[in-house]
């Protein structure tokens, strides 16, 4: 996937299709309520990632998981 660039074109294409569906705008919003609720002086970085990682894998769309997960298939196959 590597050696191809394959793997960029799944990542800009990922990208692309979280943008579209909201994806991003909400977890953006549940990062800035994870902020105010712990208060910004008190998170770390590594805290939010923490705690927004597990929010971001389970509210991606299975239409979008689908999708990634055919291209690779397709892509496997046809090397």
């Amino acid at each position: 996937l590597v050696e191809t660039g394959e793997k960029d074109k799944l990542k800009e294409m990922l990208r692309e299709r979280l943008s579209q569906c909201g994806w991003r705008d909400e977890l953006k919003e549940y990062c800035k309520d994870v902020i105010r609720k712990k208060g910004l002086e008190k998170v770390t970085v590594e805290e939010l990632v923490a705690d927004i990682t597990p929010q971001g894998r389970a509210t991606v769309p299975e239409e979008i998981k689908a999708e990634l997960l055919k291209r690779i298939r397709v892509f496997l196959q046809s090397t």
